[in-house]
């Protein structure tokens, strides 16, 4: 027979600052919450787009007993990513790209994880009550919970912001059976700042506190699969993967610091990389060189397509040997950005040359982006 053994609040908070956690809380598992019934009216209004799986996945999302009756508390920890300078001067380099600064580290999902497990085995043991580890890939709303945790409260850009870590946090969960004092939740602290709001290139906030992801750089660089909406390449500018225009904007990013965890610095080699040699990758170079990176899973379609954009905005002649060069890529997404990416570099003679060389086109995206780049009707 296992005895449970005593355990406080305070030896969880401990043990999961000695793993190197920067924000630990604890939230109730079991009271209600108004977090399931804003995702109902998000997805009723469509604006979850391509992401059909928080459709799917609603009802188990409403409340954290929906994903296990039994659960009675929700320990949530946080991990700083906050980056050592301002991405937004990255933006300015316009021949290199611009990776979100969560994506130019190790994939966090491995990092954090792996440290909530030992954190969870370690809470089992202590409390002889069975637990659950979540970081983001399971239907548990991390948000909310964190806020209702006392971590911070989700700001007007929809993400949590923190008083000491600003809005940059990785956050992970466990659900136990165990039950502890809850933290009290954290009050919003966003004021009359809009900065975020302001910041956001394609307007993608219909109000304070609500998101369209159908028109967030980050959904569509990341989530969305084929072309990019025409009305959003020009805005996207050099962001080849993610946006945190209104994540470094937010005032209290002034109380953040980088995080001391080796596995969570960031890498030389995705802090403004340039764009020619990202578009050179094939598929063999794209999975080595982001092994351990959240990009890889985006795949090297996607990616391509989205330094081709990136190419297209960037006013450099030189790179339309590379977008010419990719109009006969295997990969549909690719051969369209790389129209797009050309029409903006070369004149009307010069694309219609390329153009007649390639009459046996048969995707009808790709050739929607012939006919809208050559000046005909869609």
């Amino acid at each position: 027979m296992t005895v449970a053994l005593t355990i406080a609040k305070a030896d969880i908070a401990a043990r999961a600052h000695a793993l190197g956690f920067d924000a630990f809380g604890v939230a109730s598992a079991r009271e209600p919450w108004p977090a399931g019934a804003r995702l109902e009216h998000f997805i009723a209004d469509g604006r979850h787009g391509d992401m059909d799986w928080l459709a799917r996945e609603a009802h188990r999302r409403s409340h954290p007993q929906q994903l296990w009756p039994e659960a009675k508390s929700v320990i949530i920890v946080g991990q700083s990513y906050a980056p050592d300078d301002d991405p937004m001067t990255l933006l300015a380099e316009q021949d290199k790209g611009v990776v979100s600064a969560y994506a130019a580290r190790r994939d966090y999902h491995d990092v954090v994880k792996g440290k909530l497990k030992q954190l969870a085995q370690w809470l089992a043991h202590a409390s002889g009550e069975e637990v659950k580890v979540f970081v983001d890939t399971a239907p548990l709303m991390e948000k909310p919970l964190a806020e209702r945790a006392g971590i911070g409260w989700q700001g007007k850009h929809t993400n949590l912001v923190s008083r000491e870590h600003g809005s940059w946090l990785f956050l992970g969960a466990i659900l136990t059976a165990a039950e502890f004092e809850p933290d009290a939740p954290h009050q919003e602290r966003c004021g009359s700042c809009r900065a975020c709001l302001d910041v956001c290139p394609t307007d993608a906030f219909p109000a304070p506190f609500q998101l369209d992801a159908r028109k967030c750089l980050a959904y569509l660089s990341i989530e969305h699969h084929g072309q990019i909406p025409r009305a959003y390449r020009a805005p996207m500018g050099n962001r080849i993967f993610g946006c945190d225009d209104c994540l470094a904007v937010c005032p209290w990013n002034k109380f953040a610091a980088a995080s001391a965890e080796v596995k969570l610095q960031a890498r030389s080699d995705l802090i403004a990389p340039r764009l020619e040699d990202l578009v050179r990758l094939g598929d063999a170079d794209f999975r080595q060189k982001f092994s351990g990176s959240p990009i890889k899973r985006i795949g090297r379609g996607r990616f391509v397509r989205n330094v081709l954009i990136a190419i297209g905005n960037s006013g450099e002649p030189a790179l339309a040997a590379e977008a010419e060069r990719l109009l006969d890529d295997a990969e549909p997404e690719v051969r369209g950005a790389a129209v797009w990416a050309l029409s903006r570099l070369k004149g009307r003679a010069e694309l219609s040359a390329a153009a007649a060389r390639r009459m046996a086109e048969s995707d009808p995206d790709v050739l929607a982006e012939w006919r809208a780049a050559l000046g005909e009707a869609a």
